[in-house]
């Protein structure tokens, strides 16, 4: 489906026409899908521990979890999805702190601090336990 390599320096991935892969930060607290076609790619990911304020204030019509969830695609703004929190996900890859990955649309790097993607515009995220930013 596809091949993952985890380097000192930097992990990537190697899709196929159309494919879908998954790491995580060492602290498990960080989740991310990636899904990319020949065409475009999207980065999904979920912070299951937060604390601090949401990165963007909650839409009056979000009645379920707000602030864990984030949308980017190769080009355009990030989006939050008010949705239900996940916290019961396996099977990802270890992307170890210190490394940058690149692929699809995205460049993620991966710290003691947080995790941070962004995609071909200069759009993204920071993630961490402390704080959480959209920019």
């Amino acid at each position: 489906m596809f091949r993952f390599f985890l380097g000192a320096v930097v992990f990537c991935a190697t899709p196929a026409i159309s494919d879908v892969w998954t790491f995580e930060t060492p602290s498990e607290n960080i989740q991310c899908s990636v899904g990319e076609s020949a065409d475009s790619s999207d980065i999904q990911c979920t912070i299951i521990e937060k604390y601090g304020p949401p990165a963007m204030p909650r839409p009056a019509n979000c009645q379920t979890d707000w602030g864990h969830d984030f949308l980017m695609f190769d080009t355009g703004p990030v989006e939050m999805l008010c949705q239900p929190l996940n916290r019961n996900q396996d099977g990802f890859d270890r992307a170890d702190y210190g490394v940058t990955g690149r692929f699809g649309g995205f460049t993620c790097s991966s710290s003691t601090k947080g995790l941070e993607c962004r995609n071909r515009d200069g759009r993204g995220f920071f993630l961490s336990r402390a704080v959480q930013r959209v920019f």
